[in-house]
């Protein structure tokens, strides 16, 4: 069932994230990291793929790293904004370009059990109805294939949530879903052996204005349905900024911005396979990415 809370503007999302492809690089620090760790939690899995999915693939940073490591699996590349899968193209060999399909998570264009690996690195928060990209996850999934993911829960961003609140009640920060009712999807949607756990990590900065800009340049300011659809008045905007204040750090004198990581894997069942409760570990350690260069 949709989450009310938490509603995607998605042809929004679609236009901010093919305005950003051409910069996204040079400000996406955190979703470079997270997927890394997803590529290094995949030594830890036997699997052996020939085709591989990777869901929000945005300019291909993890479909090259995939086809790189898969040599002889078949890597396609899927994100919702054009221009995105334009920046993926100029990725790879001219032998060996990656694969692009242009579509939503939510409607896969991709055949029934077709797909090895569906790796998605902070992607599914564009979801409006978990359930069913978790039931189309699956329905292209062969059985006994994987799926791994990330996204963010609802601690992202909590200081700016809180810098606003403070200046009005608008929805002025996108909303995310809460780790256990991911892993509750994950079962509606029959996925075999779901395991989750979440990190803690920090980027810094030295303005309030450098944030913004990261998030506007990322395409990954606020598109809820739900937010203020007028101009942001200048005196808001600075309330904001002083009510951000109040979480300057001593020890370095910087502002935090909190991501909340959440790293999700599951299979799609064998045939009798029953499925497990999710199994959910402890948080990680939290850890600063410093971004204070960019002050903006």
């Amino acid at each position: 069932m949709p989450d009310r809370q938490h509603r995607i503007d998605k042809q929004q999302a679609r236009l901010a994230f093919s305005r950003a492809a051409e910069r996204y690089d040079q400000v996406a620090v955190l979703q470079r990291e997270i997927g890394q760790r997803m590529l290094e939690r995949l030594e830890l899995v036997r699997l052996q793929p020939q085709v591989i999915l990777d869901i929000g693939a945005g300019t291909g940073v993890a479909t090259a790293a995939l086809a790189a490591r898969y040599r002889k699996s078949r890597v396609l590349a899927l994100d919702f904004a054009f221009p995105m899968l334009l920046q993926t193209r100029k990725r790879g060999g001219w032998l060996r370009k990656p694969r692009c399909i242009c579509g939503d998570l939510e409607q896969l264009p991709v055949a029934e059990q077709s797909v090895d690996l569906i790796y998605s690195n902070a992607a599914i928060q564009w979801s409006n109805d978990l359930d069913t990209t978790f039931a189309e996850f699956r329905r292209v999934l062969r059985p006994g294939g994987l799926l791994m993911f990330t996204t963010f829960g609802p601690d992202t961003l909590k200081e700016l949530r809180a810098a606003w609140a403070a200046v009005d009640s608008g929805a002025h920060v996108s909303t995310f879903m809460d780790m256990h009712d991911v892993g509750d999807a994950l079962l509606s949607a029959g996925l075999a052996d779901p395991v989750m756990d979440v990190d803690r990590m920090t980027l810094t900065y030295e303005r309030v204005s450098g944030l913004m800009k990261d998030l506007k340049i990322l395409g990954a300011h606020n598109v809820n349905h739900d937010r203020p659809r007028g101009l942001t008045g200048k005196g808001r905007l600075q309330a904001m900024q002083s009510a951000y204040e109040a979480f300057r750090r001593d020890q370095d004198g910087l502002l935090p911005a909190s991501y909340e990581v959440v790293y999700g894997h599951a299979w799609a069942p064998e045939a009798g396979h029953r499925s497990n409760a999710p199994s959910i570990a402890l948080d990680s350690i939290g850890r600063d990415l410093n971004r204070a260069g960019r002050s903006g």
